[in-house]
């Protein structure tokens, strides 16, 4: 078993063989664990145990106490609800709605994204989006207040 005791930054790549390396596909819950036992994608056990509060991110590489890259996070498909609209101000007052229930909630320049829940996907329907619900990957922000720090 690998213990991950690292988050080194995605501009670290060119110091190590990517094709060599692990894959550890986490939904966004999983990504926010810090202290955890997971399985790779090649069926291999790796061990979390990363600084307190350390939030992953698609791309990322973790490493051991030593340095060594060993596994390249990976978003998993999970059941999302995606929002859209053609009207930016409508697009806003879902985000500032949405924002204000203090979910997990992915924002881009196209679409919300969110866990599903029936009541606020009933909520955004009578404001007039469109909802799609599907398996996709889920990046929500890590919040205002939250501090990157990469290795």
């Amino acid at each position: 078993m690998h213990i991950l005791t690292q988050r080194l930054s995605s501009h670290a790549k060119q110091l190590f063989n990517v094709e060599s390396l692990l894959t550890l596909s986490l939904v966004a819950e999983d990504r926010t664990r810090s202290r955890h036992r997971f399985t790779t994608v090649e069926g291999e056990e790796v061990n979390l145990q990363l600084p307190r509060g350390t939030v992953l991110k698609e791309g990322d590489f973790l490493a051991d106490e030593h340095g060594q890259a060993i596994a390249k996070v990976v978003a998993k498909p999970e059941p999302v609800v995606t929002i859209t609209t053609h009207h930016p101000l409508d697009f806003l007052r879902a985000a500032y709605h949405l924002g204000n229930r203090h979910i997990a909630l992915e924002i881009t320049e196209s679409y919300l994204r969110l866990s599903p829940d029936p009541v606020l996907e009933d909520m955004v329907r009578k404001m007039g989006l469109n909802i799609i619900e599907e398996i996709q990957p889920f990046q929500p922000e890590t919040g205002a207040y939250h501090h990157h720090h990469d290795h």
